[in-house]
C-alpha cells in the first residue's frame, strides 16, 4: 500500500497518535526496543529490493512492517553509530570524518548522552549491545558498559576475523569487560547471544537490545555450507559475500523467532538498517557509488521498521529521514519528556512512519574526510549539492561559477534528487542560485566541525594491541 492511500485508512492509529499517546490502546506497557544494524549492506543486497541473495527474514520485516525508502546514514561505520546513539550530527563532536581505528585515541565523547542512557532514565533495566561497538576503546570509560548499557557481548574493533576474532594479532571478543574465548563464526555467536538475551529478559518488562552485526563487512569469510548455496556465482568474492549476507539474514531470523517465542513480538519496536552502502563487492543499484561516498550509493540504505502494536504495517514511506532520527523517535515512543544535555538534530518521525503526517521540511547533511579530500553534501529533498575536495568554507557562494584558484581541484555538482536519484545530470550551470543557496547551508554545517581531533592514522606506527584487547584503565 502506498503512503498516500495508507493515510486514508489509518483511522484508529491516527486518532491514537493525534491524542498525544505514543502507543495504541493495544499496548499496555512500554515496548521493547530492538535495533538490528547491518555493516556495509547494499541497497540491492536484500530480496525486497530485487536482489538475488536469499534474505527471507529481512524481507519478512519489510512485508509486515514499514519500508523506509528514503533512509540515510553516514558513508562509514563509526559516524553512523555515533549519530544513531546520540540523535546528533557526528560533526558536532569529532566523529564525522573517519572510523575508530584500533590505534586511535578517540571515541564518542563522554559528555554525549546515548540512547541507552535515555532508556535507562525511562526505566529500561536491561540494555544490551551484542556485536560491533566501534565507538572508542582506548580507555575503559569509552566502553559500552560505561555508556549506558548493562550488557555487552562482541568486539570493539571493525574488520575482525570472523572465525578467530583476531584484530591486530589479539583476540577481540568480549563478554562485558572480560575477554571471551567463545569459538565460532561471529555472525552465529552474535545471533546466539541476542536470542539468549531475549530469552532471559522478563516477559513483563521492556528491554533495549542493540545488535550491530559486523556482517557483511570485510574480511570476506563465510561458512562452507552457506558458500555452497551460491556456487552458481562465478566471482569468488561475490560468492562469499552472498553467503555472508545469507548468514546475516539467518541470524536475524533467529532473533525474530526468539521474540515470537517469548510472546513479545507484537509489543517490540524493531528497526533494521545498514550503517552505510556496500563496497564494490555488494550491490548498491540503482544508486551511484557506494561506501565512503556522499552520493546516494554510500548513504541511502535499506531500512525497515516493525511494531505491530504501535505502527500499522504493509506500506512504504518516502520521507527523507535517517540515523539521527532514531533517538528522538524512540524518545517519543517511550514518552520521555526529560531534557537532553545537547540540542538534538534528529526529528521525531513516528507519525511520518505511521503515515498520518507529512514529512517536515528539512536539510540533510553528509560529510566525510577519511583518507582522501573532504566530501560534503546537502539536500533539501529536491535538490542535492555535492562538493568534493577542498574546504567548503573557503568557497565564495557569490562567485561559485568562476574558476577556483589553481590547484584547488574542487568538484561541485548539483542534482535534482527527486527527478534524478541516480545523480547522473549535473545541473550546476543551469541553477547557480540554487547552488549558492545550498552552499551557504553546507558552509553552516561544515563550520560545526571540531578541530584538533586525532587523524584516523595517528598512532598506527609501532602500535601493539593490548593482550586479548582487555582495556584496563
Amino acid at each position: 500500500m502506498k503512503r498516500r492511500d495508507f493515510i486514508k485508512t489509518a483511522g484508529i492509529v491516527a486518532l491514537t497518535a493525534l491524542s498525544g499517546s505514543t502507543c495504541s490502546k493495544k499496548t499496555a506497557k512500554l515496548p521493547s526496543i530492538v535495533i538490528l544494524l547491518a555493516d556495509d549492506l547494499g541497497w540491492r543486497d536484500v530480496g525486497y529490493h530485487g536482489g538475488s541473495i536469499s534474505t527471507p527474514h529481512i524481507d519478512r520485516i519489510a512485508r509486515e512492517g514499514v519500508r523506509l525508502e528514503n533512509f540515510h546514514v553516514c558513508p562509514l561505520c563509526s559516524p553512523t553509530r555515533a549519530g544513531l546513539l546520540t540523535g546528533r550530527w557526528p560533526i558536532r563532536y569529532g566523529m564525522a570524518e573517519s572510523v575508530i581505528t584500533p590505534w586511535r585515541r578517540h571515541g564518542l565523547p563522554l559528555n554525549e548522552k546515548t540512547l541507552a542512557e535515555l532508556l535507562a532514565e525511562a526505566g529500561y533495566e536491561r540494555r544490551g549491545i551484542i556485536g560491533k561497538w566501534h565507538l572508542g576503546h582506548y580507555k575503559k570509560a569509552f566502553l559500552p558498559l560505561n555508556r549506558g548499557f548493562t550488557f555487552f557481548y562482541g568486539h570493539y574493533n571493525g574488520y575482525i576475523d570472523y572465525f578467530t576474532h583476531i584484530r591486530e594479532g589479539e583476540i577481540d571478543w568480549h563478554r562485558n569487560f572480560e575477554s571471551c574465548p567463545d569459538e565460532g563464526y561471529a555472525t552465529d555467536l552474535i545471533a546466539r547471544e541476542a536470542v539468549r538475551f531475549i530469552e532471559e529478559s522478563p516477559a513483563d518488562r521492556p528491554f533495549f537490545l542493540y545488535v550491530p552485526f559486523n556482517a557483511p563487512h570485510l574480511p570476506l569469510q563465510a561458512k562452507e555450507e552457506d558458500i555452497a548455496k551460491y556456487r552458481y556465482i562465478q566471482d569468488k568474492k561475490k560468492r562469499i559475500y552472498a553467503a555472508m549476507v545469507d548468514s546475516l539474514d539467518q541470524a536475524i531470523g533467529k532473533i525474530l523467532n526468539a521474540l515470537e517465542a517469548k510472546g513479545i513480538a507484537e509489543d517490540t519496536f524493531l528497526l533494521f538498517f545498514s550503517d552505510n552502502g556496500a563496497t564494490s563487492i555488494g550491490d548498491n543499484r540503482p544508486w551511484r557509488n557506494g561506501k565512503g561516498s556522499v552520493y546516494e550509493g554510500g548513504i541511502r540504505v535499506p531500512a525497515v521498521v516493525r511494531w505491530p502494536a504501535g505502527i500499522r504495517g504493509g506500506h512504504e514511506v518516502d520521507a527523507l529521514m535517517g540515523y539521527i532520527d532514531v533517538y528522538p523517535t524512540i524518545k517519543r515512543i517511550i514518552g520521555h519528556r526529560g531534557p537532553d544535555p545537547h540540542p538534538l538534530d534528529g526529528m521525531d518521525m513516528l507519525d511520518v512512519i505511521r503515515g498520518i503526517k507529512e514529512s517536515p521540511k528539512r536539510y540533510w547533511y553528509t560529510y566525510i574526510a577519511q583518507g582522501s579530500p573532504e566530501r560534503a553534501a546537502v539536500s533539501d529533498g529536491t535538490w542535492k549539492l555535492v562538493v568534493t575536495g577542498g574546504n567548503v568554507l573557503e568557497l565564495n557562494p557569490d562567485r561559485i561559477m568562476l574558476p577556483q584558484k589553481p590547484g584547488d581541484n574542487i568538484t561541485i555538482e548539483l542534482f535534482n534528487i527527486k527527478e534524478d536519484p541516480k545523480e547522473i545530470r549535473n545541473l550546476t550551470w543551469e541553477h547557480p542560485h540554487i547552488v549558492a543557496s545550498l552552499l551557504r547551508r553546507l558552509q553552516e554545517f561544515r563550520s560545526l566541525k571540531v578541530e584538533g581531533i586525532p587523524d584516523y592514522r595517528d598512532g598506527r606506527r609501532d602500535f601493539k594491541a593490548p593482550k586479548n584487547w582487555e582495556i584496563k584503565e
